[in-house]
């Protein structure tokens, strides 16, 4: 071979890896793309994350000096960045994003730039000027509805935020209830993700209820629950994600006030209503089922009293109690914290102190997010 053919190869071989590392590296400092979250290959957490995620979702009105303090306070490692999405009523099939959400988004990221903080990016539907839940949307037009969350959402949020600010994980959807069983629509949005995005893929699914009261008169009621938690475990869009988000909300007691012991037993067996849900042992199974780590995209107790009884509603009472929200993140940590297929949590909410912002976490929650990951 020729020495100028050598210097031509040489020179090929330069080009190709400099595009590789311009490729893969994230040049705002977070490092390697996915170094703290690398793709799921092993049989053991350890094979397959540097480090559990630590995270807080921010609340969709934050404040970008809020969720700065906010990662120092609480010693967060990530960040669920929301960017909300409008959307008419719960049977509406179109939507947009809201721009403001969206500058503000970027505001937030140039401000991370050189923090190792890593970002998992999601879209918020905003229904009903925010006054429907997304676990009731239920578009008339389905199909029109999934072409339009990947044309007018997923497609300008990679375009505009994941590829550009070289986000670490992408949260495709969240808590879409009345339409988790159109799994081939999700598998397809799953794929068109991966199209464009190289970073790490999730959905975040909604908790669940099932009983074990094993009384003949509530055997139906039983037995449909069993079905509807079964349809969830084996729905086959969670083979396509990289790691497995729920939204902890699970009902653990009935009791205004509890120990910390007392939620870790209800956190086996939940003591609501004497349902004697195994709810440890069915968030479980989808890690088993699967071979996912399994993530607590949001996990988010009221600082009242009642917090354990419905973790979901923060209106159950006005009485405020932070050391009762302070005692159920206590019995979390206790319950998950060293299982090794847990990939971690989400803290709800953060990035706003005001005063109808009755999940931002009391001093007693506070500590034990501060101190989660510390022997």
């Amino acid at each position: 071979m020729s020495k100028k053919n050598k210097i031509g190869l040489v020179t090929i071989f330069f080009i190709v890896v400099v595009c590789f590392y311009m490729y893969n590296f994230n040049y705002t400092t977070r490092g390697i793309i996915n170094k703290s979250i690398n793709k799921f290959q092993g049989k053991t957490l350890n094979d397959k994350f540097e480090k559990k995620i630590k995270s807080g979702n921010l609340s969709t009105d934050y404040t970008v000096e809020e969720a700065l303090n906010d990662i120092d306070k609480f010693g967060l490692n990530t960040i669920n960045l929301p960017v909300v999405i409008n959307i008419d009523s719960l049977s509406s099939s179109d939507m947009s994003i809201y721009d403001n959400s969206l500058e503000r988004a970027k505001m937030l990221l140039d401000e991370l730039k050189g923090r190792d903080i890593n970002i998992i990016l999601e879209p918020y539907p905003w229904i009903e000027n925010g006054s429907k839940y997304e676990t009731e949307l239920n578009p008339e037009d389905k199909e029109a509805f999934f072409n339009n969350w990947k044309t007018k959402v997923i497609k300008p949020l990679i375009d505009e935020i994941a590829i550009p600010y070289h986000i670490d994980a992408f949260n495709i959807a969240t808590s879409f209830s009345k339409l988790e069983y159109m799994e081939d629509e999700f598998c397809n949005i799953i794929d068109y993700v991966r199209g464009y995005y190289k970073g790490l893929v999730t959905y975040r699914t909604s908790f669940w209820i099932t009983t074990n009261w094993n009384v003949e008169s509530t055997m139906e009621i039983e037995k449909q629950l069993k079905s509807q938690y079964e349809n969830k475990l084996n729905n086959k869009l969670f083979s396509k994600v990289d790691f497995i988000s729920i939204a902890s909300y699970f009902e653990l007691t009935d009791n205004d006030i509890n120990t910390v012991d007392s939620l870790v037993n209800s956190i086996n067996s939940s003591q609501r209503y004497y349902r004697k849900q195994e709810i440890k042992e069915e968030v479980k199974a989808f890690n088993e089922k699967w071979e996912k780590p399994i993530f607590f995209g949001e996990l988010g107790f009221p600082r009242t009293e009642k917090a354990s009884i419905e973790p979901w509603n923060p209106y159950k009472t006005t009485v405020i109690n932070s050391r009762e929200q302070g005692n159920c993140f206590e019995a979390y940590k206790i319950a998950y914290k060293d299982e090794p297929w847990f990939l971690g949590f989400s803290l709800f909410a953060i990035g706003n102190q005001g005063a109808d912002k009755m999940y931002y976490p009391g001093v007693e929650a506070s500590e034990v997010i501060k101190n989660w990951d510390k022997e």
